[in-house]
Parts: structure tokens; sequence; C-alpha cells
């Protein structure tokens, strides 16, 4: 439905009610058989509007109630228009038809009972919802009321004919109804067009009842108030129906609730106390007229009493099981359902205090591999729905008295005893890879995972906490060893994993500090020598850690994020000083800097846009720069990866694919990417020209390459023999120590100075 439909449909409701008012006023001043017409009329207008709201506004599993109030509806135009049809047809009056609209209302008021407790049953939260318990015993109070005033009155009184007690039943229905609709006022939804006019429909429905009853006591006759003027109070409860269904608020009668029954608010405390007062009040002012009525009546108060004492059960009730369900909830995990890790702390520190020297307590901790990628691509949706399945998996896997937990976004932890001389943990954990690599088929497609696993062992005096920091401090290893892998904890992981925890504190204000820096190191062209350009590479120096291996840093900057903010300022530095060289020798041809691009720098939105943005500051043309990316950095997001890489192709920049040979699927992914550079990985360059064995390795290469139009960079080239080899196989680029070590910009200037001259 639009926001312009909707707008419309809420103002043709209050339209509606705004012009049945003063119908309804016409319909109880007016003669009788003009009134009987204005009302027929004017249930006809309201048995179309609810038509139209029902068919608008309520989708066919929400209509059921409002069928039922629409029948009602129906039933009441029929026979109202019978009645009609009796004043214009003066001999019917004296015909057992005269009877029949009065006989019609009693039909009409079940349909419109059973349409309203449809509503209740699907606006509860839940089966133990107390308002059910309320409901009745606010009708039970309103049933004594009308018993007391309206019954016992018409038989004791002088005219107990049935047509006397159909109007005294009236009024019970309407309390009935009444008694019905509060509850639904009282849940706290009170904000809802929708819901103030169906409250207002059901006091228009209990005054005019109150009216057919009562007429007589305002006047010596009853027939001194006419049916039609209660026909009016009658018709301004059918056009609130019919306007309750017409507004698009419609639709949240029939929706649960959620937690706000449960609350005795002041309405409900109000209405609960007022009818628990009623047999006293009944008693002093109306006491009984005889033995039988003083039994109905206390009937009736002790099935009050009965109720308030079932309500303060089912509340208790409900309290133990929300309390248990709470106690639930803060052990387990909402999605898997598994126990979570206050549930496994708790369950390995008993383990452990009953431990003896024969058995051991022992933790694994998976994590899943790539999970963040899988998140990203598919949605949340999936990567719930991969939880639970590993869950699963996870779960067949392990023994019965196994303890299986989620621990985390996507961690699960196992626990278990064994005894200390069998490796049962390692075997558990040798499973459970086995299980995990088979694809979990889920509703997107089979899924491959793999998990990241660490191991840890309780020793004497161990503790839960430590136990899981020992097994997360393995499984970081296994993680940063490859993936897929299996760790089992050595006290000298601490002191690795308190060292990356160093290092990853100290980086983060490494830029701000001034510790970074840019080493430049040489890229030849085999066939004439000459330098071709540089890559750029990132140096950190700390000034209480010294000078730190990039083969440190780098990891955890990745890792950690640190490495767009690192690599974009790395990007700067690298371009200007490239435009800078090339300014500084016009006459030595074009050179280019070569800078690496880190996954994470990959998936950054706007990664073509920020490399554009420094060529145009610095000044650096786009043929001036060349930017590397890693296989199996690709690997991890090929997709997002490509459509980047696609992006900057198009900025006129040099793409590059760095430790070629080192990924996954090289010669398959080769083709698709917009490469330009091949890079053969220094562990195949190191040995040729001796007869090693990578030489057929790099023939093979550099075959492939040229064949697709690529040219050829061997990095960690040391010797001379390595660099003739390579010249003599048609390599087109060298890199390495034989060349010079990556120097500042100072110094790889003097040293670019000499190497000009000798080319």
């Amino acid at each position: 439905m639009s926001d312009e439909v909707a707008r419309r449909r809420a103002v043709s409701s209050w339209v509606l009610l705004g012009a049945g008012v003063p119908v309804a006023v016409f319909v109880a001043a007016a003669e009788a058989t003009i009134a009987t017409a204005a009302y027929v009329a004017g249930v006809l207008v309201a048995v179309v509007a609810a038509v139209v709201g029902i068919r608008g506004n309520l989708p066919r599993g929400h209509r059921r109630p409002w069928l039922l109030i629409l029948a009602a509806l129906v039933v009441s135009l029929v026979g109202e228009s019978t009645r009609l049809l009796l004043r214009l047809v003066e001999p019917l009056t004296h015909t057992p038809l005269a009877m029949l609209p009065t006989v019609v209302m009693l039909p009409s008021y079940l349909l419109i009972g059973a349409g309203v407790l449809d509503l209740l049953r699907r606006s509860r939260a839940t089966d133990d919802d107390p308002a059910r318990v309320d409901t009745v015993l606010i009708f039970v109070g309103s049933a004594l009321l009308v018993w007391s005033l309206w019954i016992e009155p018409w038989i004791v009184g002088p005219d107990p004919r049935w047509q006397s007690l159909l109007a005294a039943l009236m009024p019970l229905i309407a309390a009935l109804l009444f008694a019905f609709a509060m509850p639904m006022l009282l849940l706290g939804r009170t904000g809802e067009p929708a819901l103030w006019f169906f409250v207002t429909s059901g006091v228009a429905l209990l005054g005019a009842n109150t009216l057919l009853a009562t007429r007589g006591w305002f006047a010596p006759s009853p027939g001194s108030l006419p049916l039609h003027a209660v026909g009016g109070a009658m018709l301004i409860a059918y056009i609130g129906i019919a306007a309750c269904v017409l507004h698009p608020t419609v639709i949240v009668l029939g929706q649960p609730v959620q937690g706000r029954s449960r609350l005795l608010h002041k309405g409900r405390t109000a209405m609960i106390s007022a009818t628990l007062c009623v047999p006293t009040i009944l008693s002093v002012a109306a006491p009984p007229a005889g033995r039988t009525f003083s039994l109905v009546r206390a009937t009736l108060a002790l099935t009050l009493i009965g109720l308030v004492v079932a309500r303060v059960v089912r509340a208790n009730n409900s309290r133990a099981r929300a309390e248990q369900e709470a106690r639930w909830r803060a052990q387990h995990d909402s999605l898997t359902r598994l126990p979570n890790r206050e549930k496994l702390a708790a369950t390995v520190t008993r383990w452990a205090a009953r431990a003896d020297e024969q058995s051991r307590v022992s933790v694994l901790l998976l994590d899943l591999d790539r999970f963040k990628l899988i998140n990203d691509h598919w949605g949340h949706e999936t990567g719930d729905e991969l939880l639970r399945a590993v869950a699963a998996r996870i779960t067949t896997a392990t023994r019965t008295d196994d303890l299986v937990c989620r621990v985390g976004g996507d961690e699960f932890a196992v626990a278990l005893t064994a005894p200390a001389d069998e490796p049962v943990a390692e075997q558990l954990a040798e499973r459970l890879r086995a299980v995990l690599a088979e694809p979990l088929p889920l509703t997107v497609g089979a899924v491959d995972i793999t998990a990241s696993i660490g191991i840890a062992h309780a020793d004497d005096g161990s503790t839960a906490v430590e136990l899981l920091r020992d097994a997360d401090t393995a499984m970081y290893r296994a993680k940063a060893s490859g993936r897929n892998g299996c760790t089992v904890f050595d006290p000298r992981l601490r002191e690795q994993l308190q060292r990356r925890f160093t290092i990853e504190r100290a980086f983060r204000g490494a830029l701000d500090q001034g510790q970074l820096a840019v080493h430049y190191q040489p890229l030849v062209h085999l066939a004439t020598e000459r330098v071709d350009g540089f890559e750029a590479l990132m140096r950190w120096t700390h000034p209480e850690l010294g000078a730190v291996s990039p083969v440190e840093f780098i990891p955890v900057a990745e890792d950690t994020d640190m490495i767009v903010t690192a690599g974009a300022w790395l990007l700067e530095e690298a371009a200007a000083q490239a435009q800078a060289w090339r300014a500084a020798n016009p006459g030595r041809g074009p050179l280019h800097v070569s800078v690496n691009l880190a996954v994470r720098q990959l998936r950054e939105p706007g990664l073509a846009e920020c490399v554009g943005e420094v060529l145009t500051r610095t000044g650096l043309p786009p043929e001036g720069l060349w930017l590397e990316v890693t296989e199996s950095g690709f690997m991890e997001d090929p997709e997002t990866c490509l459509r980047t890489l696609h992006d900057l192709e198009s900025l006129g920049v040099t793409l590059c694919l760095d430790d070629f040979g080192t990924g996954y699927s090289s010669l398959s992914y080769l083709q698709r990417l917009p490469v330009a550079i091949v890079k053969i990985d220094r562990a195949f360059v190191a040995g040729v020209g001796e007869g090693g064995p990578n030489e057929s390795i790099v023939r093979a290469v550099l075959a492939m390459s040229h064949a697709l139009g690529n040219r050829v960079v061997a990095e960690g080239v040391e010797t001379a023999t390595q660099r003739d080899w390579l010249r003599s196989n048609g390599c087109d680029f060298g890199q390495g120590w034989l060349y010079g070590k990556p120097l500042p910009a100072a110094a790889q200037t003097a040293a670019f100075t000499q190497l000009a001259s000798t080319g």
C-alpha cells in the first residue's frame, strides 16, 4: 500500500465517523419510519466501508475476525430492513414477523463476540498471557452486575415476558463485548486510531443496549423512549467498527503485543479492582430478593474469587518460567542454542576440580576461517544459517559427554575429559577438520568453510580462564600459520602472542609519531641493465622496539585494518618521490614506482578514486604507478577485488600480480585479472642458472605470461648467474640485492645516479 493510499483511507475513516454522528442524532430524533430508513442507509454505508477496509488493509491471513464482525453488520442490516418493511406494510405488524428484527439482533451480537474473541486470541503475546484471565474476570463481574440489576427485577416483576428477558439479556451481551474490548485497550496500544475507533464502537454498543434495557426507568411507560433512539447509538457503534477497519492501523489490532500484557498498568488495575468490588456493593445497594438469587450471586462471587486465584497462580507460574528462561539464556547462545562461554567456564571449573592424575581436561577452540567474507557477500541471514549448520556438524562429531559451546561470533569450543596419556583432543580436532571440510548445504547453495583449531590441556592448578586463554592463543597461532590447521598450546606461544600485542599497540601511533619511513628497491630492465623503477617498501623504527621487521608488523596492520591508513600514506609518499625523480632526470626516460596493495585496501570502497586523487596531487602520470596485489589476497574475495582492479585499470595505472606461484590457482586466475606484470616469487628464482629444479617452473611461467601479453619481474635476484640465466630465457625485469637493497629516498637517489651512469 502506498503512502498516499494509506493517507486517503485514514482521512476517509475520520470522515466516516464524523458524518455518522449527525446521522445517528437524526435517527434518534426523527419519526420512526424515517429514522429506520436512515438507520438502514447508515448501516449499508458502514458495510460497504468495512468491505473496502478488509480488502485494502488486511492480508488474507488477518481477515477472519473482521469478516465475522462484517457478518454481524449484514445481519443487523437485514433485521432493520425487515423492521422498515414492517412499518411500511401495516398488516405485517400483527404477525409473528413483528418480532423478527429483535430476534435477528442476537446472532449479530454472537458474530461480533466471535470476531472480538478472535482478535484477542491473535493479540496475546504468549499462551500464558494473563489478559485472558482478566477478560473473564471482568465479564463475570459484569454478569453479576447485570444479573442483580436486570435479570432479578425481571423475574420478580409484574411482566416477566420473554420479550422483556430478551431486552434484559442485550446489556449482558454488550457487557461481554465491552469486557473483551477493554483488555485490548489496556495492553498499551492506545496510540493507534483504529483501536480508539473500536473502543468507541464498544462503548456505543454498551450504551445502546443499556438504553434498550432501562428505557422503562426514564418514563412511566416503555414506549416513552422509542426504539429508534436506541438505534442512533447502535448506528454509531456500527460506523465506529467500519471506521476502524477502514483505517490503515487496523492491522495492529490482530498482532501480538510483546511483553505488555503481563504488566498491571493503572487502567487494568482499576478495572480489576472495580470488578472485585461489585459483590460487596451489590450486597449493600441491591440485596438479593430470595435464597435462590443469593445462591446465584454467591456462585458468581465465588467464580470471581477463583479467577483471582487463577490469575495469581498463572502470574507466579509465568514468572517462574521467565526466570528459568532467563537462567537458560544467561548460559546459552540464542542462535545455535549451544551453551555459551559462561557455561563453558563453569563446566571446565567443575571438571578440573574433580580431575585426577589419570585424566585431564582439554579445550578445543575453533575459529571459522574467512567467515566475515561469507557474511559480507551473502548477508547476515546466510551467516547465521552457516553458524547453525557448523554447530550441528561439530555436535555430531563429538562424544555424548563432551561439551560443545559457541563462545563468540564465529568461535566454537569443545570441552572434554580424557585419559592423560591419550591424544583424544588431538584426534577430535582432526575429526572436526574432516567434518567441516565437507561443503555445507545452505539455501544459497553449498558453501565451503574451514576452521583454525587451538588445543589447550589443563595442568595442575589451571583455571578455566587460563585454559580458554591458552586455547585461544593456540588457535591464533593456527590461523597465523595459514588457516585450516590445528595447534596445541605451548608456553612459547604466549610469548609470541605478547610480542604481537606489543607490536599492535605500538604500531597504532607509528604514523602520527613519524616512525614510518619508505625505502625503495630498484627494479632493473634485464636487457639494458637500466633502472626502470623502484618498489616502495614500508619500514618502521620504534624508539623502544627498534627496527621492526615488515614480516612482523605488516600482518598485524592487515589484521587490524591499520593497513588502510598506513597504505594510503605509503602510496602518497611513493608517488610524490617518483614524480620528483622523474622531474630531476628528464633524460633518463620515465621511471615508475611500485606499491603493494593489501587485500583490506582492495575491499575499501572508493580505492580507485583515492588513487586518482593521489596522482592528481602529486602530478605523477598513471603509467608511472605500478600497483601490486598478491594472488592469495585475490582468492579471499575474488569478486570484490576483481571489480576494484578493473576500476584501477581504467585509471591507466599498471597492475602487477605479486608472489606468483605461491597461491591456489595461479593459471586459472591469471586470465581473469587485468594485470600487465607478473612477479615470480623469490622462492622460484633461487637456484636458477645452476641446473636447479625451479628452472623448468620459471621457464613455464615466462612462456605462459608472455603468451598472455604480460611482462615478467623476477624477485630475489642475488647473483650474476641468476641474472644471466633469466636474461637468456627472456625475463623482462629483475629485482634483488644484486642491484641494491631497499634504501631511503636520499640514499637511493645516490645509488640510482650511480646505476644510471653505468647503464
